[in-house]
């Protein structure tokens, strides 16, 4: 029986205003993972779960990736959806990922919205796991949930950026 062999991806890194993101492209160059270089072991921890053993490669990210999350951390926030992303996951996580990246820019909502909206009301828990385990920060907009009460409750790049990326979009907190 031959092993399987590691999935390859390319890394790069993007100075932000929030700190330097880390992105993970495949050879199609399509966004594969967004975390931020001091949380990368999280990151590496996210991509294997989903991928099995990976490589990451010193690689240039597409330069319109790139142009996109400059654009969107300069105010055009709209820049996001025109990344190409592809994500491994359960079935629910996809759901939940797909459900997330349609929450419009300026607006946040709660773990269990986000689940009565996927006709599931009682997966809230499962609403979170889901979105604590998005690989693709920013562009799969995971800081858009909030608690059922308004507050910043978990973001794996820390609460302090997820203030600041709703601040930039415009929430008022």
């Amino acid at each position: 029986m031959r092993a399987k062999q590691p999935s390859s991806f390319g890394l790069d890194r993007l100075r932000t205003p929030i700190g330097t993101a880390l992105l993970v492209t495949d050879g199609d160059g399509v966004l594969r993972a967004l975390d931020w270089e001091d949380h990368e072991p999280r990151m590496r921890d996210l991509l294997r779960l989903q991928y099995g053993a990976v490589s990451l490669k010193d690689t240039r990210a597409p330069a319109a990736i790139k142009a996109a999350l400059k654009g969107y951390f300069k105010g055009d926030l709209d820049c996001l959806r025109t990344i190409r992303w592809r994500v491994a996951g359960t079935p629910f996580q996809h759901r939940v990922w797909t459900a997330l990246a349609k929450i419009p820019a300026g607006t946040t909502m709660s773990y269990g919205a986000l689940a009565a909206k996927l006709h599931a009301p009682k997966a809230m828990r499962a609403v979170g796991h889901a979105n604590g385990s998005n690989p693709i920060s920013v562009v799969v907009p995971c800081h858009r949930l909030i608690g059922a009460n308004g507050s910043l409750v978990k973001y794996g790049g820390g609460l302090e950026r997820k203030r600041w990326l709703l601040e930039h979009e415009g929430v008022v907190l």
